[in-house]
């Protein structure tokens, strides 16, 4: 028998997602059967799979060593070269301003560098995490950028950070805003809507006016802050958060975001590729306002966190509006 006792960063969740965590290497559907032959008890008491975890719960498993060591999933040490660029630290989050060209996590089971990683490895180089000591959680991400998008990634460290803001961002509660660059003068803020149906063997998106079968409705605040020689730089709010609805919505409404291949207008992007070798979109997560968070997050409530544009980015940024 072995005895496992629930630390935090375990707290209140399911006994079937923990033990599908903890025992990760298992067959799918083992969790469940040692549930049912009462092979698993929390506190010497019989449970079912939908039971709630708490710190300081002792859950006894009655397999051999060879058994459970199996099935627990080996811990692969996390080396980045990425020193990731720290916009706010404190003891529940870590926010970095992820750089163009990265991505936000793994997507393959090839390493490439991404900005999970490279917040891991640092945690781990600072102390602040000890792979070795925790059962199942790894500190995580709370929202993702696309590779060729900059801006504010927030980064839980712990898991009532993660479960607090993931739920506040469920409910719509942390306003994230962005800026970018697009072809045309918009001279007054307003709220656009439409509709978005994403074809995932393209990877990309339509936008409608109407309603269409399969499509999410989407909301997007757009306000200028800035107009020059024919373009505008925005400030963009999403109220809905929806792969590419950004580019894809500016893009359906006449206002294409310079140097975006996707959605873009050609000419415009090459004009912008021969001037500032610009590849990608401009398009930068810049600011982030914390609201509804509870309990231990509390003081993070009203707090407004920005990043700065960098590199070829900010250039442009300079050459058209200052």
């Amino acid at each position: 028998m072995r005895e496992i006792t629930i630390d935090k960063n375990e707290n209140e969740q399911r006994l079937d997602r923990f033990l599908k965590k903890y025992l990760a290497e298992a067959p799918q559907g083992f969790v469940y059967k040692m549930i049912r032959k009462k092979n698993v008890k929390l506190n010497g008491t019989k449970v079912q799979p939908e039971t709630t975890i708490y710190e300081g719960d002792k859950i006894q498993l009655y397999l051999s060593d060879e058994t459970i060591d199996k099935f627990i999933a080996k811990k692969e040490e996390i080396r980045s070269k990425i020193i990731p660029n720290i916009i706010y630290e404190d003891n529940n989050i870590i926010l970095i301003n992820k750089p163009i060209g990265i991505l936000s996590h793994g997507a393959s089971k090839e390493f490439e560098e991404n900005i999970v990683d490279s917040m891991v490895s640092y945690l781990i180089q600072k102390g602040d995490f000890v792979p070795r000591i925790q059962k199942t959680f790894t500190p995580s991400i709370c929202n993702r950028l696309d590779r060729n998008t900059s801006g504010i990634i927030i980064g839980a460290k712990n898991y009532e950070a993660l479960k607090t803001i993931n739920e506040a961002m469920k409910n719509s509660k942390i306003r994230r805003f962005y800026k970018t660059i697009v072809k045309g003068n918009i001279k007054k803020e307003f709220m656009a809507e439409g509709f978005l149906s994403k074809d995932e063997e393209r990877n990309r998106v339509t936008i409608y006016r109407d309603d269409v079968d399969g499509a999410k409705k989407i909301e997007t605040i757009i306000k200028p802050l800035k107009n020059n020689k024919g373009y505008s730089l925005l400030e963009i709010e999403l109220i809905t958060g929806r792969t590419h609805q950004i580019r894809g919505h500016l893009s359906s409404l006449g206002y294409p975001v310079i140097g975006d291949r996707k959605y873009g207008d050609s000419d415009i992007n090459k004009k912008f590729k021969e001037k500032y070798s610009l590849e990608n979109q401009w398009l930068h997560g810049y600011k982030i306002e914390f609201n509804g968070l509870q309990d231990e997050l509390q003081y993070l409530n009203g707090k407004i966190f920005t990043s700065e544009v960098e590199g070829k980015v900010g250039e442009i940024e300079k050459d058209l509006f200052e």
